[in-house]
């Protein structure tokens, strides 16, 4: 591999020629728009050993392609980097902006594609990441590693079948600077709570600032803010309860009041009975109901009052309050369809009126 030499690249579309190298891992490709683009040297492949530039070649010795054949062939890759922004820093990149995405494979086979991966450095520093997936009670290390400042970072590939590992998702970020002072930023944690319906949806991969194709892109930390939708503080949950303050959890659009009482949670609220509330109004449990018919979004209405009954199912006597509000009716009797013929053993009835007006239904679990 030299100077002149045209290449193709492997992480995605076009060719380029090769124009210098910045050291031993990455090489410098000017592509078909005249861009001069780094590349690691594992992410480019040689298609024409010809000659494009006689004076290049002449100042690459012959040292340099040793060492880096020797280098490439050294250095064993596990995760590929797409460099889409170069290694500078950049004015408004000193507040830290760190995402993680799900980028679909193929976008126009969002019911059979499988997905990738990425950490996002939108920001002038350096960031060291843990990203961790739960099992049960405990953490699984997915990846750790370094991102250069504007830049993401690939991470791994997945298919459908392993959706399950991914319901719940932590991103730990550290960030600093080399070779020169910077302002001393904390380090932070953020987890979520991931829907995994949502991979089966075209209209929830958006247009985005990262990627030339839609994807899912969650904020960890976004001008210094953190995101912390699943990180509640035990004491003040604690403090809420004893003052008779409801608790209010936001698990990923879903508003719901919980309590498991004997079965685990220490902390008892103010009501008699345990009881969990699932408001299902669309404008709570989606970020926008575009490009969705009112078909989509029955479904997916209906998919999380399946998913709460599953969650629920061995929790003897557990009362759900579903939120479904009047409107049509459309949502109320395709909730009580389901109870009358998949979940014969629940028995239901209409919620409070006080507390819920008329359009909820209560389910007790046996």
């Amino acid at each position: 591999m030299k100077i002149g030499d045209k290449v193709r690249f492997l992480s995605e579309t076009g060719e380029g020629r090769i124009t210098g190298f910045k050291d031993k891992k990455i090489v410098m490709v000017e592509d078909a728009d005249g861009f001069e683009i780094p590349f690691a040297i594992n992410e480019v492949v040689v298609i024409d050993n010809d000659n494009y530039d006689k004076k290049n070649e002449i100042n690459n010795t012959a040292q340099q392609v040793q060492n880096v054949a020797k280098e490439k062939e050294a250095v064993k890759v596990d995760n590929h980097i797409n460099y889409n922004y170069p290694v500078e820093e950049r004015d408004g990149g000193e507040k830290l902006s760190v995402y993680f995405a799900f980028v679909p494979v193929d976008i126009k086979e969002v019911t059979k594609t499988r997905f990738e991966t990425y950490i996002i450095n939108d920001c002038n520093y350096y960031i060291r990441y843990n990203y961790l997936t739960a099992e049960n009670n405990n953490w699984h290390l997915r990846s750790t590693g370094e991102v250069e400042p504007n830049t993401k970072l690939y991470i791994e590939e997945f298919g459908k079948e392993e959706l399950n590992d991914y319901g719940r998702v932590c991103v730990q970020i550290m960030a600093y600077k080399k070779e020169k002072s910077f302002a001393l930023k904390p380090t932070c944690e953020a987890q979520f709570r991931i829907d995994t319906v949502k991979f089966y949806k075209l209209h929830t991969f958006k247009e985005n600032d990262f990627f030339e194709t839609p994807a899912m892109v969650y904020t960890v930390i976004e001008n210094d803010k953190v995101s912390n939708p699943l990180v509640v503080d035990a004491k003040q949950i604690k403090d809420k309860i004893y003052n008779n303050v409801s608790i209010e959890a936001d698990d990923n659009y879903v508003r719901r009041y919980e309590n498991k009482g004997k079965h685990g949670n220490p902390f008892r609220p103010k009501h008699k009975e345990d009881l969990l509330v699932i408001d299902l109004h669309a404008n709570e449990i989606l970020e926008t109901t575009a490009g969705m018919s009112n078909s989509d979004i029955l479904n997916y209405q209906l998919d999380l009052f399946r998913k709460t009954l599953e969650e629920n199912k061995n929790i003897k006597g557990k009362k759900i309050v579903f939120i479904h509000g009047k409107g049509e009716g459309v949502l109320r009797q395709a909730i009580i369809h389901e109870l009358n013929y998949r979940y014969k053993k629940y028995s239901y009835q209409d919620a409070s009126f006080q507390e819920y007006g008329y359009g909820a239904t209560q389910v007790t679990i046996h």
